[in-house]
């Protein structure tokens, strides 16, 4: 099950990659008195971890004699969770392609959208730096602030990622008693990063000509071979009429015998919808069996070919398509080769659903 088929994308990695980017170049500048002049340009450090784990750090000092100005400013982020977003949700049937060589293409499923919660920590001196550093990042987020991330390379998946800022708050920690100038500012952000995870990729073969066929409906003249199961009893004869219903006198559905033999039953004429649970009967012969299944030749009415230019063309290459379109009498029945690159045998028009309908209505006066 979820075991068999190993795979790491490194989705989760790369969106916590690029969310530190984002502020991984703030400067914070102090100012002279005028408030004019440059008097200070500090590279505000950015780490990964808990605030409460920062917070330990900065503040633990046995001896008492450092100061927190000496490790402030500082910024530190963490992912806090992740949640299935339902709202982004794609159909869980379509893929994406991607050239992997002349005779294979790569495939994934399309990805599950998933919302990561992040909490960004800001650890400053005083009010002046920790507003300055606060007016350095939210003008950018509107409530928004829209990354591209090329997450599955091999695939050629880039996607934009919006990052969503959420709220802001602030506490003050003090170094001593509260009466004491030396405290510490903590301003907190909430983001939310709409992403993605991406499932596993796999290889399938390329197909390189399509042939479609256009057929007509099923017609009182056309012979359907019906597969009679092997419990019955008689022997149907050519040309009798045999039926489906309770009586001769209350039939749903009434056909003409072309053939029987080997338990196959071809019958024409057909008025009416035979099902599978009831047996077919025959009018003179009193033969009664069931079908399991049926086949017919409808009539091939058109053919709309497909190959590409040039022919050679692989998943790694520029191609255009050349489009035949063949209607009756020009259908072309030989046009599936083994050497043309086509897979199964489109000819063989195969149908083996239970019920067998018409659009004739059903006739019960067999006179």
């Amino acid at each position: 099950m979820l075991g068999n088929a190993n795979f790491y994308n490194r989705t989760i990695r790369k969106i916590v990659v690029a969310f530190g980017t984002v502020f991984n170049d703030i400067y914070l500048v102090r100012y002279t008195k005028d408030g004019v002049t440059a008097k200070e340009t500090i590279k505000v450090p950015l780490n990964w971890g808990a605030k409460e784990k920062y917070l330990t750090r900065l503040t633990a000092d046995p001896s008492l004699t450092k100061s927190i100005a000496t490790t402030v400013p500082r910024i530190s982020f963490e992912m806090t969770g992740m949640s299935y977003d339902s709202s982004r949700k794609l159909p869980t049937t379509v893929r994406n392609f991607s050239a992997n060589n002349a005779t294979s293409v790569k495939t994934q499923y399309v990805p599950v959208p998933y919302n990561f919660d992040f909490s960004l920590s800001i650890y400053v001196r005083n009010t002046e730096d920790g507003t300055q550093l606060l007016e350095h990042i939210i003008p950018f987020f509107t409530p928004d602030y829209t990354i591209k991330l090329n997450l599955i390379p091999e695939m050629g998946i880039v996607k934009e990622i919006p990052i969503v800022l959420n709220s802001t708050s602030h506490d003050i920690v003090y170094e001593g008693d509260k009466d004491s100038e030396t405290r510490m500012i903590i301003w907190t952000l909430n983001f939310t990063v709409k992403g993605f995870i991406f499932g596993k990729t796999t290889e399938v073969g390329l197909i390189r000509n399509s042939i479609t066929n256009i057929l007509s409906t099923i017609h009182t003249s056309d012979v359907v071979a019906f597969n009679m199961g092997e419990v019955g009893v008689g022997t149907y004869q050519v040309g009798e009429t045999v039926y489906q219903g309770y009586s001769p006198t209350q039939v749903t559905a009434t056909a003409r015998v072309s053939s029987w033999n080997n338990g196959v039953l071809h019958l024409t004429e057909i008025n009416g919808n035979f099902i599978s649970n009831l047996p077919i009967i025959g009018f003179k012969t009193l033969s009664n069996y069931s079908f399991v299944s049926y086949q017919l030749s409808p009539k091939n009415l058109a053919q709309i070919v497909l190959v590409p230019k040039p022919t050679d063309a692989n998943g790694n290459t520029l191609y255009t398509t050349t489009t035949t379109i063949n209607e009756i009498p020009d259908i072309n029945t030989t046009v599936i080769t083994t050497d043309a690159g086509f897979a199964g045998d489109l000819q063989a028009n195969v149908f083996g659903i239970d019920n067998l309908e018409t659009e004739l209505e059903n006739i019960t006066d067999l006179q």
